[in-house]
């Protein structure tokens, strides 16, 4: 008899997270039975997820109708559209962010994509939204921008839980990494509870393949051979630095306090591609102390033909001799993480304008 995949992919120690949440999800009961029959322990969201639950869920109308009767800014109306959501989420996953001591059962909201570039803004937005929701489960989402960063640093310092987000290279990692370990030495060295904070580093999968796949095609020949490959490279370079720098020396002391690493998160794990396996971003990327966040094909795919191994750290020095391939071929791979995150957060900011066009009364 065949098991669940996705359970098997919770034994060898990755969470698997709903990237999707609306109404209809909470109130037809969609999400306790992904978390009771699945294992699913976790939900992002984002302002592309909400745009979309607002346009097609029945449940949003009459509190939008009381809502644009009221003297408020179109902002003010999203938010008190969807904290509610986010609250009901959390209250579902809150068994299992009990019984895990912390370690599953988030619920990710992200501060306001206008701000991505603006540091002491994101801070204020995180800060707010966290005292909205008011709950011990949830993630506050900050783009790893420059400013992102630099705001990640702060906010883990002050307790709050943050998910790192719009990843897309090596570089990234790094620089998330180092954030939260600075981060977490000034909240410790200000008497904060060890085991109160938690981050998660988003990587964002499909859209690095997308994005190399065009350039090899623009080359031609033997070039087209690297196709689809990119992605699971950077995923299996990310996860050896995660290794060196939450399991070595650099964190050996925070670890012996009590502070968890900050586990990397596959993210846009969606196959854009119709020619690749529709499991691409999963299957390949199974592994302890990861966490893989999939919209509602994905998982259902995985679910019904998926295959768990732990699979991540295999193909390391393939990882590494694709990068060097890449290089030869004039394709930088952290550069090209530059170019998505920038594309990233102008789509999530337009996202985010269309969210609120109808709110604006």
């Amino acid at each position: 008899m065949r098991t669940n995949p996705l359970l098997d992919a919770k034994s060898l120690g990755q969470h698997l997270w709903l990237d999707n949440l609306s109404r209809t999800l909470l109130r037809e009961g969609a999400l306790q039975k992904l978390v009771e029959e699945d294992g699913i322990d976790g939900v992002t969201s984002n302002p592309a997820i909400f745009q979309k639950a607002l346009a097609e869920s029945p449940y949003y109308r009459d509190d939008l109708d009381k809502l644009l009767a009221q003297p408020l800014s179109a902002e003010e109306r999203y938010e008190a559209l969807v904290i509610p959501d986010i609250r009901a989420a959390c209250d579902v996953l809150r068994p299992v962010f009990e019984s895990s001591a912390g370690d599953g059962g988030y619920v990710s909201l992200e501060v306001s994509p206008r701000l991505a570039h603006d540091e002491e803004a994101t801070v204020l937005a995180a800060r707010r939204l966290s005292r909205l929701v008011d709950r011990p489960n949830l993630l506050v989402k900050v783009p790893a921008t420059p400013a992102g960063v630099l705001a990640l640093e702060r906010l883990t310092a002050e307790g709050l839980n943050v998910n790192a987000t719009l990843m897309f290279s090596l570089a990234h990692e790094k620089a998330v990494s180092q954030a939260y370990i600075r981060g977490a030495r000034r909240w410790l060295e200000a008497g904060g509870e060890p085991r109160r904070l938690k981050s998660v580093a988003s990587i964002f999968m499909s859209r690095v393949d997308t994005l190399v796949d065009k350039r090899l095609e623009a080359l031609g020949g033997d070039a087209l051979a690297l196709r689809g490959k990119s992605a699971g490279a950077v995923a299996r370079r990310c996860y050896r630095h995660y290794l060196d720098a939450f399991h070595g020396e650099a964190f050996a002391g925070l670890a012996r306090a009590g502070v968890r690493p900050q586990w990397p998160l596959w993210a846009s794990t969606g196959t854009k591609n119709p020619d690749y396996s529709d499991v691409l971003y999963v299957e390949p990327l199974i592994g302890p102390e990861t966490v893989n966040t999939m919209p509602d094909a994905t998982l259902a795919a995985f679910r019904d033909h998926g295959h768990a191994s732990p699979n991540i750290q295999q193909g390391m020095d393939e990882a590494d001799e694709l990068e060097r391939r890449l290089s030869g071929l004039g394709i930088d791979l952290d550069e090209v993480g530059e170019e998505l995150q920038t594309e990233g957060v102008r789509l999530f900011a337009e996202a985010f304008d269309k969210l609120l066009a109808p709110l604006a009364g």
